[in-house]
């Protein structure tokens, strides 16, 4: 490898990944699957690109065989090859391409294959010597990365929850232990002892020897037990991969014992190393642990974001602080001059670094979490500013007039930059041996420092969100007609599966009752009211106080998330020897999560205001495609439900309804739902048939799950939103229409979609800002304000379907309720053909002369249809006009289940 300046492939291309990883975290709110994206920035992205430079550096420096011209050209086309296909990877699978996604899969492997074998014709050509067995690492740890990006590959194209754990095992396992993890530990063999700038072990060869077939049994095993469907199997060999790394690990020990680390290389490092071997015990308690393959799948992620950020990131920065300004050179001066640079503030990041991602790993309130996140985030990308001064002060050290002694340089350790390197295996220059070499960069002020910044975060976060990190809320005044007693109180309630436990607490009158409420329900929000009183909505696992004040009388709390007090989630809050208390009233007044069922006339007339949008009916044209992938985004937004009217919905991608799917029988649709509401959410689609455990369990915020279905039958079937009460979050929004044609359905003119729903507001909203969430108890009381067809009152008064004379019109309807059937009917036509809940009611008669607008020998006039059922209906018209269409409920058709099919010459 070139010495003496950066090269953009050896070298640029590493900090670029890393530069791209920190822009992506500061941008995650904004950025699709940020989350798999930063972990894959930084693994796939830079570490890999690392690995490959070490490995090609190392084996050539150990084996002291020759690279000329040629073969670093060589090793730049591997490299750019290799960035290529992680590239496409990681354009491939948050776009959901999967062609793309295995053009890159393909271009990694083959990357990998030709780095293995140019290393193994290197082997063959090196004369005898120690270490080789450093190259065998590197040989093994390229034949991983090939099988690790097929199951990638595979892994993208779309499985379901059960496979989708068993290849993230694979996946995962072959490409951090196997290609990472090989390449890393042969690596650090030799190049430990020199970040130390001690000797080696004289049993590390023997014991990398004797480790690496433990190695590579635990990397066949791993793989086959998670494909086989084991998890004991998949246990079984991550545990003798265990054992090999802790033989291997021996050989760390004399170094480390001999010098401690004194610089930020070795000190990240050496936190790297305890990190990862931190993660793949945490692996082996999974699969152990888990009582499933999906809950294997739903818990590693963050065993992946600590693998990307205490193991990678840390290593990445370490082996880059000692390697770069080796590869500098220009001599001893040059190199002190950078690594001063590379050890600014040691103490300062690696404890913020290694401190926050201990804190963030407690069971810490969300804001708390985003703080200590973002401290941590600005520790690790403090490297890249520090290496730029690195180079700079490398360059400007070696334009001073003193020339540099090479063999003092190759004394402050040759290597080579973004992780290549060749390193004395047993280093002995002057400077290098023992614990005289290097100056000690650790810093109690710095320390104490670091210190400050996690507390000051935690501060923050805890600012952010009091009751959630346990404080109180503010009490309310103690009442006049009660004397306080000076005691207090203290309660704990657990919030879980839409109950208060305990339901119901004694309280002596006068004392100051504090309750401490646990979220402890896995999957949704809970948060209790206490009249002006309320803590915020807890997210699965958090904790927030609520001083309720001096208790003169009986009373009761409820959560008011919408539906949640109506399905029994109430505390009674009884004063000892209130014998009236058997059956608490709620306080007068509701709290705004459980608002009274105003009238209509509180709401605005529909001619009142114009409609601001609308919803385009037409039915999504079929594609070719066999395989449907969607994205379906929980998202809390106002909308208006009829002209002038806007209510806080819950949608499915911002729309209620959510989007209409269009498919064939046998098609497969690959639905990816991720829940960026305040609450838990689920999704059930009535188009396939499967177990509902998985699938259809609720998700709580921030995370996602992969619904996975093939369409058996034809006919417009209901998808919605399945979390209790099912009744309120289908009536706030979360519904929409899947439309499977049957493999006969003929051609017609136009296509339309009507979605008929119920709508229960809340207070009258004339503007966005002051929209209200679904009014619950309306829902429950089946009382609904509006009835609509998607999701806006009276929109098609204002914005009409569309048709000419003579054209034949099919409309699709479907009833999402949830409580109400619909009769749909077009005023002044009449249907020749009706489709209800997968079988043909009426069919034209043969030679059917109605395309001409002649009616059939039978006709029908509604369409009856109850909740949760759909089908379709077909007319031509036989003149120019506008024809109602409408519920022929009548009272529903009032409420705003109406529009106009304009028809003209």
């Amino acid at each position: 490898m070139r010495r003496g300046r950066v090269e953009p492939v050896r070298d640029g291309i590493v900090l670029g990944w890393l530069l791209v990883a920190v822009a992506v975290a500061l941008a995650h709110r904004w950025v699709p699957q940020a989350v798999w994206l930063m972990i894959h920035l930084v693994l796939l992205g830079a570490l890999s690109h690392a690995a490959l430079v070490w490995s090609e550096h190392f084996s050539h420096t150990l084996l002291r065989t020759v690279s000329g011209p040629r073969d670093h050209l060589l090793f730049n086309v591997r490299a750019l090859t290799l960035f290529t296909g992680a590239l496409l990877v990681l354009v491939g699978v948050p776009a959901k391409v999967w062609p793309v996604v295995v053009a890159g899969a393909t271009l990694v492997a083959f990357a990998a294959g030709w780095h293995g074998a140019h290393l193994w014709r290197a082997m063959r050509r090196a004369l005898p010597g120690r270490f080789r067995i450093v190259s065998r690492y590197y040989l093994a740890a390229a034949a991983c990365l090939p099988v690790g990006a097929t199951f990638g590959a595979w892994l993208a194209s779309g499985v379901d929850e059960e496979w989708r754990g068993r290849l993230l095992i694979a996946h995962t396992m072959v490409n951090l232990l196997g290609w990472i993890g090989l390449t890393v530990t042969g690596t650090l063999i030799t190049f430990w002892p020199t970040l130390l700038r001690t000797r080696l072990d004289e049993r590390a060869e023997r014991l990398a020897r004797q480790a690496l077939p433990l190695f590579g049994a635990g990397l066949l095993v791993m793989p086959v037990g998670a494909l086989a469907g084991l998890r004991w199997v998949a246990a079984v060999g991550l545990a003798g991969y265990l054992a090999g790394l802790a033989w291997w690990g021996r050989a760390l020990l004399v170094p480390v014992r001999t010098s401690p680390p004194r610089e930020f290389a070795s000190a990240s490092v050496a936190a790297a190393v305890a990190w990862g071997a931190v993660c793949v015990v945490w692996v082996g308690a999974l699969l152990v642990g888990a009582g499933s393959w999906p809950a294997v799948t739903d818990a590693l992620p963050q065993v992946a974001g600590v693998v990307a950020v205490g193991f990678a990131a840390q290593l990445l920065t370490g082996a880059l602080s000692y390697l770069m300004p080796s590869v500098l050179g220009g001599g001893p001066a040059a190199v002190r001059a950078a690594r001063q640079w590379c050890d600014r503030g040691t103490t300062l990041r690696l404890a913020i670094i290694n401190g926050g991602l201990l804190l963030w790993l407690l069971p810490a309130p969300s804001w708390v979490r985003v703080t200590v996140s973002v401290l941590v985030l600005a520790a690790l990308a403090a490297f890249l500013p520090l290496i730029v001064g690195s180079i700079r002060a490398s360059l400007h050290t070696r334009r001073q007039p003193a020339a540099g002694n090479p063999a003092a340089e190759l004394a402050e350790g040759e290597a080579t930059a973004a992780g290549g390197g060749s390193v004395r295996p047993a280093p002995g220059a002057p400077g290098t041996g023992g614990t005289s070499g290097g100056r000690s960069v650790w810093s109690g002020g710095q320390l104490i420092a670091a210190v400050t910044a996690l507390v000051v975060a935690v501060a923050v976060g805890v600012g952010l969100d009091p009751a959630a990190a346990g404080l109180a809320a503010t009490a309310t005044p103690s009442s006049p007609d009660v004397t306080p007693t000076g005691h207090t109180t203290r309660v704990e309630i657990a919030a879980k599966d839409m109950a208060f436990a305990p339901h119901r607490i004694s309280v002596p009158r006068g004392d100051r009752l504090v309750i401490v409420l646990t979220n402890t329900d896995p999957t949704t929000s809970h948060d209790l009211t206490l009249g002006a009183l309320h803590t915020p909505r807890l997210r699965p696992g958090e904790s927030a106080e609520l001083d309720a004040g001096v208790i003169a009388a009986s009373t009761q709390g409820w959560c008011s998330v919408a539906g949640h007090r109506q399905m029994g989630m109430t505390l009674d809050i009884v004063v000892d020897g209130d014998a009236t208390a058997t059956s608490v009233p709620g306080p007068e007044g509701h709290s705004s999560g459980a608002a009274s069922v105003p009238g209509h006339e509180g709401h605005s007339d529909p001619s009142a205001a114009a409609l601001t949008r609308s919803v385009d009916p037409l039915l999504p044209p079929l594609t070719d495609e066999r395989l449907h992938r969607l994205t379906l985004r929980v998202q809390e937004l106002a909308l208006e439900v009829a002209p002038g009217v806007w209510q806080r919905r819950w949608t499915f991608n911002g729309a209620a309804p959510g989007p209409t799917l269009h498919g064939r029988v046998g098609d497969v649709f690959e639905i990816t739902l991720v829940n960026d509401g305040s609450i838990g959410h689920s999704i059930d689609f009535h188009a396939g048939t499967l177990a509902p455990d998985r699938p259809m369990r609720t998700i709580p915020p921030g995370e996602s799950l992969v619904y996975r279905f093939t369409a058996g039958r034809a006919g417009i079937w209901l998808y919605h939103c399945s979390t209790m009460p099912m009744s309120t979050h289908i009536a706030a929004g979360m519904h929409g229409a899947v439309v499977i044609e049957p493999d006969d359905l003929p051609a017609v003119d136009r296509s339309y979609v009507m979605v008929q729903s119920e709508v229960h507001l809340g207070a009258a909203a004339s503007t966005p800002e002051a929209a209200d969430e679904v009014d619950a108890d309306s829902v429950a009381a089946d009382t609904p304000d509006r009835v609509v067809f998607n999701g806006i009152a009276n929109q098609y008064d204002s914005h009409p379907l569309l048709a000419r004379v003579g054209e034949r019109v099919r409309i699709w309807v479907l009833d999402a309720g949830p409580n109400r059937a619909t009769s749909f009917h077009v005023v002044g036509g009449q249907f020749d053909t009706v489709f209800s809940e997968g079988a043909y009611l009426l069919r034209p008669s043969t030679g059917n002369p109605s395309a001409t607008g002649n009616p059939s020998a039978a006709g029908s006039q509604a369409l009856a249809l109850q909740p949760a059922q759909g089908g379709f209906v077909e007319l031509v018209l036989p003149e120019a006009g506008h024809y109602p269409l409408v519920s022929h409920i009548m009272i529903d058709a009032e409420r705003g289940a109406h529009g106009i099919l304009q028809v003209t010459d």
